[in-house]
């Protein structure tokens, strides 16, 4: 057989095959439409991963998914395929993948973890495009449209509910001062807050002692850095302090 023919090449756009082409664009299209709805809200707030990103992962997973369906149109439909494709085999490189792209959104500098609500919707983008390319159009609207409500109004339901956010703190000692652990207990209860239990890490250097600690709420109080740094001014035996959001 000529790869080269005139017959092997109309082979590629016979009726058929037009036909299973078109269907395969137009669940690459919907891929696309979908993933970018959802990454709109992440590059509305900034992020690194927005629209581009959540529509070309939703694109291509959708595009490797629906291929699967269509062993008979491969290469032209000139060789014989009759047994199907592991779809299994596929969505599991498709998941592998992803999260490869989803772990090099995730940043951590200190106690302050960022990323990870990106990386999770990121993968979810990608659960979309195999939802359309395995033909299952509605599970995918619904999808796309409750991974974008969690991201935007989730924030608000997490502030609403109760919670206790943690701060983390490095407090610089005066050279030669020795702090000890019931000291900086009642240092964090006057600020309203206890110390996070196994959370204390102590750096000497000369003279001076630096502790690195976590404190969580005791009560329901908003969290103001401001605040706990005008609480830590009045103690003389600070040479100075370093207050953070220890969020993740």
């Amino acid at each position: 057989m000529n790869p080269i023919s005139v017959d092997v090449m109309m082979s590629y756009w016979s009726g058929p095959q037009v036909e299973a082409s078109i269907l395969i664009l137009m669940n690459i299209l919907g891929a696309l439409f979908l993933g970018m709805i959802v990454g709109y809200e992440r590059s509305f707030h900034g992020r690194a991963a927005g629209m581009r990103t959540y529509g070309l992962v939703c694109m291509a997973s959708a595009s490797v998914t629906v291929i699967v369906g269509y062993p008979q149109f491969w290469f032209g439909g000139l060789l014989p395929l009759t047994a199907s494709v592991d779809p299994t085999r596929v969505i599991q490189g498709i998941v592998t993948g992803v999260g490869f792209l989803g772990a090099g959104v995730i940043m951590k500098e200190g106690l302050n973890i960022s990323g990870l609500t990106t990386a999770a919707s990121i993968w979810a983008s990608s659960a979309i495009g195999i939802l359309c390319g395995a033909g299952f159009y509605f599970a995918a609207i619904m999808l796309a449209l409750i991974s974008s409500a969690t991201m935007i109004w989730g924030g608000y339901i997490e502030v609403a509910l109760p919670s206790r956010h943690a701060v983390s703190v490095i407090l610089f000692f005066q050279p030669g001062y020795n702090p000890n652990a019931i000291e900086i207990e009642t240092l964090a209860h006057e600020l309203g807050y206890r110390l996070a239990q196994g959370s204390t890490n102590i750096v000497r250097q000369d003279d001076c002692e630096e502790w690195h600690l976590v404190l969580v709420a005791a009560g329901k109080q908003p969290v103001s850095i401001q605040a706990i740094g005008a609480g830590l001014k009045k103690y003389s035996f600070l040479s100075g302090y370093k207050v953070a959001f220890a969020r993740n």
